[in-house]
Parts: C-alpha cells; structure tokens; sequence
C-alpha cells in the first residue's frame, strides 16, 4: 500500500501526493484524480498499478490549491463542490503540480513517465501531453472538455477512453477529437456511461472498464 508525501511545485505550492510502489521500479505515472479529489479510488488505482504491473506511481492532491485534504462524495453534492474548488484552480497551475510530480519520479531515476488521467484528470493529462514536454505517454480516461483543446499538438503518444453513454461528454466532441486528432488512439464503449472505471460510483461497468486498464497497460509498456 502506498503512502502520502510532501512535494513542492514551480512556484513554491507545498501540496499532499499519494505515492506507491518501488522507486527502483523500472517504469513510472502520474495519476490523476477525478473531480472527487485524491479519494480512496484514486488511491487504490495507484495501488494496483504498482502493486500488480510494478510501476512507481505518484498522485497529486490538486485540490490542495484551495481547499487541503478535500476529498468529496461520489454524488451531486460531491461533484458541485468538486466544480466549484476547479473553479478557483488556474490550469498553469494545475500543471504545475502534474509536473512536479513528473520531476519527483525523474529524481528516482526514472528517465520516461507516463501521466493517466480519470475525469477532470482525464482533462488535465490531455494538457500535460500538449503543454508540457515532461511525459513520454498520456492516456486519459473519460476526460471532459477536451474537444475544445483537441486543436493542441500532443509532445507524445496519446490514448483516449469515453463512454457510448456519458451524458457529460457529447458524441460530438468525441467526433471533434477524432477530426482534429487522427493519430490519437480514442476508444468508445459502447454500454459505458461517465466514471465507468470507478467501482464506487454507479456507472461501473466491469467489462469496460477491464478492457479499457488492459489497453492502457499495453499503451504504456509500448511507450514507457
């Protein structure tokens, strides 16, 4: 199990992190919470990737910003605190943070990492892949909003999951990113609605969400 530590951004923020598994791992990511904050899903992401594929994984608290420890329900309460607490938070400096942990794994020796994305961090890793040069892999995972920035040049590969059924993200967005993307990889299932790949919520939907973690872990060893 994985454990929280204190890292500093670029402009000298001091925020909370979830980190798990063996710094000497030979492979790293970055992952990013959904709108909920760095919750007990979140967590335990980190855990199974570093736990049952060996990766060294980070997990910024990006709340931290405004609001320390928030950590918010999975229901409409939740998610409107969690929109206004994004309000508040500049995207630089969201970046800032995604970054700083990037820069803590390259301390411990890793040359490439790889930045994974749920929700409002599917967002965020689509922004760290064309903002920033300090990932060799991004792959998002029903990340809202990205069509209105799938104009932007990715500085590395990129991997793309939604649901057929999310009501937050249009099909026409979907269609926007594929337009302004080709060579992005994007992946749509079919029966899955949004946070598909969070058993505390109640779109789960095991078979996507299998078969979405199955294509990202071969996305990022083919790249990482």
């Amino acid at each position: 199990m994985g454990h929280i530590i204190s890292l500093t951004a670029a402009d000298t923020h001091h925020f909370a992190a979830y980190e798990a598994g063996d710094p000497k791992s030979k492979h790293a990511l970055v992952v990013v919470q959904e709108i909920f904050g760095l919750t007990a899903h979140i967590k335990a992401v980190c855990d199974e990737l570093a736990t049952h594929h060996g990766y060294h994984v980070i997990a910024p608290a990006l709340f931290d910003r405004v609001e320390r420890d928030a950590v918010l329900p999975y229901n409409e309460t939740g998610m409107k605190k969690g929109l206004d607490l994004r309000s508040k938070i500049e995207p630089e400096d969201l970046l800032a943070d995604v970054t700083a942990c990037a820069h803590a794994l390259n301390h411990h020796g890793h040359n490439k990492v790889g930045i994974l994305g749920f929700c409002w961090g599917g967002l965020i890793a689509w922004q760290a892949a064309t903002r920033t040069r300090d990932f060799a892999a991004a792959v998002s995972w029903y990340g809202g909003g990205i069509a209105q920035y799938s104009h932007e040049e990715a500085h590395c590969p990129v991997q793309l999951h939604f649901g057929g059924e999310d009501t937050h993200i249009p099909h026409t967005d979907i269609q926007t990113i594929r337009e302004n993307q080709p060579d992005v990889e994007i992946f749509v299932y079919d029966d899955a609605g949004h946070g598909f790949g969070c058993p505390d919520r109640p779109s789960f939907n095991k078979d996507a969400r299998d078969l979405a973690h199955e294509r990202t872990m071969s996305f990022f060893a083919s790249h990482l």
